[in-house]
């Protein structure tokens, strides 16, 4: 009796998830997701995703190039100002403005360093929580039983890919030296022009691939139903996210 109860425990445990399992979703998802059971086993492989990205940010933040960007905006900016407005107002009227614009880029490289320290990996919680609590709604429509942790723990997992293009990322920065850059397609058409193709991001995509894979393999739902779910949410977040793309350039 004993032996059996141990061994029983031995394979509870050695089937928990837990972070070592993370690597899996690169290699053997399915085998990732056929250890998802309705636990919060998914907390501290979140907190450790949370963490990778703020470690990302912030080696992002060390490198300068994030001020020197703003402070490059600035000076055209400036610039321009002078250009324009330098014959038209006096010196000292034109010295308070060009004084409000240094103000602001203080403010805008607050914004942009928060930007990657703090309200990335809030993006990234705040995404896995609302995907979850969507694909828990479509679930209970379609009759099925929804198990929040489940659908938790499949966008949790899902999202390490989300952190490999993070990291793919911040190699490109450094390799280029610029923060101008992305993992979407827009890397294709010429700087600072608008394209749709930023909507087209290879990791999204297999984060949106790993989401139905999963949804499957745990049978929250159909195997039609998941693609269908996973292709309208993936065109919905991208349509956000061009549309975020032209509000920040325009």
């Amino acid at each position: 009796m004993g032996t059996a109860t141990e061994m029983t425990s031995t394979n509870r445990a050695d089937r928990t998830l837990g972070v070592r399992h993370a690597l899996l979703v690169y290699t053997t998802p399915v085998a990732l997701f056929s250890r998802v059971e309705d636990t919060g086993a998914y907390g501290w492989a979140l907190a450790t995703l949370l963490v990778l990205v703020v470690i990302l940010g912030y080696a992002e933040m060390q490198t300068g190039l994030i001020d020197r960007g703003v402070d490059q905006q600035t000076e055209a900016a400036l610039a321009k100002l002078e250009e324009s407005q330098g014959h038209l107002v006096d010196r000292i009227e034109l010295r308070d403005r060009m004084d409000d614009i240094r103000k602001t880029s203080e403010f805008n490289k607050l914004l942009a360093r928060l930007g990657v320290v703090v309200f990335t990996p809030m993006y990234l919680l705040a995404s896995c929580l609302l995907i979850a609590s969507i694909l828990y709604a479509l679930v209970a429509l379609t009759g099925r039983k929804p198990e929040y942790h489940t659908l938790m723990s499949i966008c949790v997992y899902s999202s390490f890919i989300i952190l490999a293009g993070h990291i793919v990322r911040f190699a490109m920065i450094m390799y280029y030296r610029t923060t101008d850059v992305d993992t979407s397609l827009e890397m294709l058409v010429a700087p600072g022009t608008r394209s749709p193709l930023s909507a087209i991001d290879p990791f999204r995509v297999w984060f949106w691939v790993l989401v139905a894979m999963g949804l499957v393999v745990t049978r929250q739902l159909g195997r039609r139903m998941a693609i269908v779910s996973c292709v309208l949410l993936g065109l919905l977040a991208a349509g956000a996210r061009v549309a975020m793309v032209y509000g920040m350039k325009s």
